[in-house]
């Protein structure tokens, strides 16, 4: 029977419209695991693209004779596309449904990595760099609302940054990785390394039920009706026991409009979300992609040394995600924030405003910001999508994500032309005084999601 006929011949049952109720009396399981994994593999090759520039820039900047500002516009390049795909890959995700678009999102960034790999001049691969991008937007803040949407409300925080942590680890990789493969086999072996989710998405479709949320507010209640007993089912057959299911009825809902992330019933958690995603990148990733150039310009190190002393930050945020996934549900989301911000930007104020520094001391200040402003990153993937309703969650989640693409393009060409007029320093204090900006905002204005059901949030 297809999809079509499921569809038409549905009937809305008590159990059936009840999908919500059913999922949040479903413990986590090896099933939800399998479907963590998958997806993060896509969520992996995600960060590692999204992050391959700024290993190739140190040897580009030489090959190409280009200038600070040049860099800046090459590393924000990428972010242009991001945001055009961030709009339609969250409009297409509450259209289509979560794991087509994924399947999308992935074929166009994993092909275009191949693209970056062949080019043979700044334009060519700025060029491929911006529809890149399209993919890169579209990916992680689907995948994020569709890992939230599996999930019930217990520990909701644990499991999703769990599966966030592929994203830090694609970081962490790319660095490492770079740091071993572009001297060593040239600056186009990172790009091709990054087209490898492309055989992921060839058979997602196969490995990954649809959304059983997403079905039901497009009122397609029998198909949602089987994925979830499949899933009741795996979880008998796997000894864990079933509780009760709550009263959480889902009913089929009107396509969501963007402009109703601007309304009265979603304005103040779509700017404060917005806010949120500015700060956060604008500090990660802007000063992330520009210190192997900082190390090299500023310190005179060597390429290999820089690209080394670079990937340690990525490093030092890895446990601190990890330590994070296993604290947020008590601590909360909003208070996290306003600590993971004040504490990351007391560093980059020390560098800021302190006396020149030794380029050692630079480094383990740089790193100390970054093992509090890196989780941020992840939990905001988190955070969002428990915003929005179901209908409208894809979309706001990706429309929050267009602040990331715009403080990552502006971050890196910023930095770039305070270098030329001025020092490092300002570079950081710039940076420092951003972060307190979040402290502030989430701190004052965040809505509290820990523990709560999606739908209950939504209302």
């Amino acid at each position: 029977m297809s999809t079509q006929q499921i569809i038409a011949e549905s009937v809305c049952t008590a159990e059936s419209a009840n999908i919500a109720g059913r999922l949040e009396r479903i413990p986590v399981s090896s099933w939800h695991v399998k479907a963590r994994l998958i997806v993060g593999v896509a969520t992996f090759f995600d960060a590692f693209d999204m992050l391959a520039i700024a290993t190739a820039v140190p040897v580009l900047a030489k090959l190409w004779h280009l200038t600070h500002p040049e860099i800046g516009l090459l590393i924000s390049s990428g972010f242009i596309g991001q945001i055009a795909g961030a709009f339609l890959f969250g409009w297409l995700a509450d259209r289509i449904g979560r794991v087509r678009a994924l399947q999308y999102s992935i074929l166009i960034f994993s092909l275009m990595a191949v693209g970056c790999a062949l080019s043979t001049s700044y334009g060519m691969l700025m060029a491929f760099r911006v529809i890149q991008g399209i993919g890169i937007g579209g990916e992680v803040p689907i995948a994020a609302s569709y890992i939230n949407e599996l999930t019930r409300a217990h520990k909701r925080g644990k499991f999703v940054l769990l599966y966030e942590m592929v994203f830090s680890i694609g970081v962490l990789c790319a660095g490492f990785i770079g740091a071993w493969v572009v001297p060593s086999f040239g600056w186009q072996t990172i790009f091709l390394i990054g087209a490898a989710p492309a055989v992921v998405a060839v058979f997602m479709r196969r490995v990954l039920p649809e959304s059983p949320r997403w079905l039901a507010t497009k009122g397609q209640y029998a198909l949602a009706d089987k994925i979830v007993s499949d899933i009741e089912a795996y979880t008998l057959r796997a000894g864990l026991k079933l509780a009760p299911a709550k009263q959480i009825p889902t009913v089929a809902a009107p396509v969501a409009r963007i402009g109703e992330l601007l309304g009265p019933g979603y304005l103040r958690r779509t700017l404060t979300v917005w806010v949120l995603w500015f700060c956060a990148y604008f500090v990660a990733y802007g000063s992330i992609t520009w210190l192997p150039t900082i190390y090299t310009s500023t310190f005179k190190l060597d390429l290999h040394t820089a690209l080394m002393l670079s990937a340690i930050n990525s490093f030092v945020s890895f446990p601190m995600n990890f330590v994070l996934a296993f604290i947020i549900d008590r601590l909360g989301r909003r208070r996290w924030f306003a600590i993971g911000f004040t504490l990351g930007a007391l560093p980059l104020l020390a560098i800021g405003l302190m006396p020149e520094l030794s380029h050692m001391t630079v480094i383990v200040l740089a790193a100390l910001s970054y093992m509090f402003t890196g989780p941020n990153c992840s939990a905001a993937y988190l955070y969002t999508p428990e915003l929005y309703p179901t209908r409208l969650r894809a979309l706001g989640a990706s429309s929050a994500t267009v602040w990331l693409r715009i403080a990552s393009s502006i971050g890196p060409f910023v930095v770039g032309m305070i270098i030329t007029h001025g020092d490092y320093r300002s570079v950081f204090l710039m940076f420092g005084v951003v972060a307190l900006f979040g402290a502030l905002i989430i701190g004052r204005f965040g809505v509290e999601t820990s523990e709560r059901v999606l739908e209950e949030l939504s209302r």
